[in-house]
């Protein structure tokens, strides 16, 4: 068995090496290239391309990208062909995948796309090309198979990989031991992003807040895990412009062990507000991209749902602030972080919620998508 990925950014790399070590467990001789990250490739995934190269946001951000990324996906799609595969993985990053996916399969290989594009929540009329690129979705959210239903194209809920692998207890006086944080004052996680996008749009205001809060408590702890030495960097220097020396520490990597520690973080809206809700930690989500961006969102009213944040949207109703584009300030982050250090039975009602989602959540995730997309392989016609 021999299958192309290509995953996008940080969190489709941590999918597609949950993905490779469950499709190893059921076929040890199978073999992995394409497009991804340092997790995939430590997986056995032979890599072509890193996952940064994909990690592009926003409407305009993309146009501006766009040639290159055209290039990409031909030479990909040459690459695959040639390597004889019998399957091809996307694994989130639709906008590349869905388009590669379906010359693909033009070409007669079976393609599946891992995480669901939000054709539910903004442009649904994607939906009617979806069916042209793919033979088979992969649902991480439950509710998004009966959309998919309703427009007949094939979906499997196969829950989270996260929801399996975040313990549903989770020891906070430990993390703090290991990361050498105080346990006997308030600590607050700032994920600003993954992707330099992500960053540039949200890093200086997430400091802001970080001074906000530190006016308001002088002993309180700030800790921000940072996905890439790049992004590390930037952030460093925007919070040497708005936040005291040193007042907020930085981290490579470790998100995990810094949600576990925290008492409540400040979360740019993606898989890590996920990853936040399923660690039973309170946040505040936000959101903000290009101004272009944004205007035609608002103008077209291409957004058809009520939140953008993951747990928001798994519960039906705001369990978590969001806030969007201009609202994104430091003062207005700060302050509705300080309502959960100050609101204990509040953030005791949202972490039964969080609870719930986690339960909701876990259904074996990786080994479940394996499942099917070895099935799909076995049924196809060249199989």
């Amino acid at each position: 068995m021999r299958i192309g990925l290509v995953a996008g950014e940080l969190s489709g790399d941590t999918l597609g090496a949950a993905l490779i070590a469950a499709l190893r467990e059921q076929h040890p001789t199978a073999q992995f290239c394409g497009v991804g990250g340092p997790k995939m490739a430590a997986a056995g995934c032979e890599i072509w391309e890193p996952s940064e190269s994909l990690a592009v946001m926003g409407l305009t951000e993309v146009v501006r990208h766009l040639p290159r990324l055209v290039r990409l996906r031909s030479q990909l799609r040459q690459r695959f062909l040639a390597a004889k595969l019998d399957a091809f993985v996307g694994i989130d990053a639709p906008e590349f995948n869905l388009g590669l996916a379906r010359q693909l399969k033009r070409a007669g290989l079976p393609t599946v796309q891992y995480v669901s594009p939000q054709v539910w929540a903004w442009r649904q009329k994607r939906v009617r090309t979806i069916s042209e690129s793919c033979d088979l979705i992969l649902c991480l959210l439950p509710f998004e198979p009966a959309f998919y239903a309703d427009h007949g194209v094939r979906a499997e809920f196969v829950g989270h990989p996260l929801a399996d692998q975040i313990p549903f207890e989770i020891d906070r006086a430990a993390a703090r031991l290991a990361l050498g944080l105080r346990d006997d004052s308030r600590v607050l996680a700032l994920l600003p992003g993954s992707r330099r996008g992500e960053v540039e749009h949200l890093g200086r205001e997430f400091a802001a807040a970080a001074r906000w809060l530190a006016h308001r408590d002088p002993n309180m702890q700030f800790i921000a895990p940072m996905a890439s030495p790049e992004l590390r960097y930037l952030f460093e220097q925007q919070c040497a412009q708005v936040a005291p020396r040193q007042l907020i520490r930085l981290e490579q990597g470790r998100a995990r062990e810094v949600l576990a520690a925290c008492d409540v973080a400040i979360v740019a809206s993606g898989t890590a507000t996920l990853e936040t809700a399923l660690s039973k930690r309170p946040m505040v989500v936000a959101y903000r991209m290009g101004r272009m961006t944004a205007t035609l969102l608002r103008r077209f009213a291409l957004v058809k749902v009520p939140f953008f944040s993951q747990p928001n949207l798994l519960a039906g109703r705001e369990l978590v602030p969001e806030y969007f584009q201009e609202r994104v300030t430091g003062e207005i982050l700060g302050r509705a972080a300080w309502q959960w250090f100050e609101s204990p039975q509040r953030v005791a009602e949202v972490e039964a919620a969080f609870d719930d989602i986690h339960q909701r959540l876990r259904r074996g995730g990786a080994a479940l998508a394996a499942q099917h997309i070895a099935a799909l392989i076995d049924a196809s016609p060249a199989a």
